[in-house]
């Protein structure tokens, strides 16, 4: 059988100054993956002889030379910790040399490996969405005040200036998809890095590169979860970043996109193509090689009752009948991530099955009473065990209903989608 291969899993790895990111670096590198250190390649992008090196001369005059013609770092750091502007600068010149060595390092590397790029800035730059995953390493600022002192000798101001010139612990944590607690010993750290890397990173590389989703077999509800929103954000950047330039429309569906409700813990994602054959051409293999890979067969709304976006009345062909004869058809894909599932519905500008998957969400959010009741005939069927196809075909005669009060709402309200 021949596999499809695509590119390798990109792992972005930060944390703040003292956090213990190295220490990560450190073990995932020894259990195979292929560690890129941002901070070794800036020095290379800057070595002697070389072109940042002469463009940094430029912007900041030979006063950041060493007596060897080399770059004095603390000279430079000096400078740039303490003017955001200078900062700025310099990281027009090293950010884009970095990203290209970056990128030629990992096109290198053997299509299963798992590729760690280890940047500091990550999040400063705005680099999140360029990663299959972001994993950040999380430390009390106490903590890394005291590691940094002990370990490095640093001057506590000094470090104080480091800690206030990068992103704060909740603009990390908003950026991570894996956040990784090190105020413990290094044992403990390495337990925690050995699991993710087992039970994440493993799997997940073998996704991408065979083009397979990640999905349950089992309905289990859980939530509501105050992160779902956050989560959707992440992945919304993913997907925006995949398919650039294209400038398509992305939105947050199904039960995670509706606040107070439980839902099976899949993120369900419309993405608005303005075809089918739009969605059969590139797109799908951007998508596939972002972490989303199309999922096997054909895939349709029922045309009678539009669920909340989620597998639900959508099925294999050959699966659930619609009783109304027809069907809207859709493509569909699903993440690679094992711990992140995700429903990518991608379907057309304008059509039935796009209007009532935005029309549904909305309805759910502004009644309180149907939302009540869909969460009972929820917790209903999940408690009867069913599988996944059961549990969607169990939701059909409740959405028959749930279709004309929607439409009702939203002629009586002016809703558009």
């Amino acid at each position: 059988m021949i596999r499809l291969t695509g590119p390798v899993l990109k792992v972005g790895l930060t944390g703040g100054i003292g956090s213990g990111k190295s220490a990560v670096a450190a073990r995932l590198a020894a259990l195979g993956a292929v560690v890129l250190d941002s901070d070794r390649i800036a020095r290379e992008v800057v070595a002697p002889g070389s072109e940042g090196l002469t463009e940094i001369v430029a912007a900041f005059s030979d006063k950041v030379l060493g007596p060897d013609g080399a770059l004095d770092r603390a000279a430079l750091g000096a400078v740039v910790f303490t003017d955001q502007e200078a900062r700025l600068r310099l990281e027009a010149i090293t950010h884009p040399r970095v990203r290209a060595r970056s990128a030629e390092l990992a096109a290198a590397a053997a299509p299963d490996a798992v590729v760690v790029n280890d940047v500091p800035l990550l999040v400063e730059v705005g680099l999140a969405p360029t990663y299959h995953l972001v994993v950040v390493v999380e430390t009390a600022v106490a903590t890394r005040l005291a590691r940094l002192e002990r370990d490095r000798g640093m001057d506590r101001a000094e470090i104080e200036r480091r800690i206030a010139a990068q992103a704060d612990d909740a603009r990390r944590r908003a950026a991570a998809d894996v956040v990784l607690r090190n105020d413990g010993s290094l044992d403990e750290l390495h337990a925690a890095v050995d699991r993710l890397w087992r039970e994440r990173l493993l799997p997940y590389e073998a996704n991408v590169r065979h083009r397979r989703a990640a999905r349950p077999d089992r309905v289990v509800l859980t939530g509501p979860d105050p992160s779902w929103p956050e989560q959707y954000a992440r992945l919304a950047a993913r997907i925006r970043h995949a398919i650039a330039p294209a400038d398509l429309r992305i939105d947050h569906i199904g039960s995670t996109a509706v606040p107070g409700l439980a839902a099976k813990d899949v993120v369900d994602v419309q993405l608005t193509v303005p075809s089918l054959a739009e969605a059969d051409g590139p797109l799908a293999e951007r998508l596939a090689a972002a972490g989303f890979p199309r999922l096997p067969g054909d895939w349709w709304d029922n045309a009678r009752a539009v669920t909340l976006g989620g597998a639900g009345s959508a099925g294999l062909a050959g699966g659930t009948a619609d009783p109304g004869g027809g069907r809207w058809e859709k493509r569909l894909h699903g993440s690679a991530d094992p711990g992140r599932p995700v429903y990518l519905h991608l379907r057309p500008a304008g059509s039935p099955g796009w209007r009532y998957a935005l029309l549904m969400r909305d309805h759910l959010r502004a009644d309180p009473q149907r939302r009540e009741a869909y969460l009972a005939l929820k917790r209903r069927l999940a408690a009867g065990g069913p599988d996944v196809a059961g549990y969607a075909d169990g939701k059909e005669p409740w959405f028959d209903e749930e279709h004309h009060l929607a439409e009702e709402w939203a002629a009586r309200t002016a809703w558009r989608p």
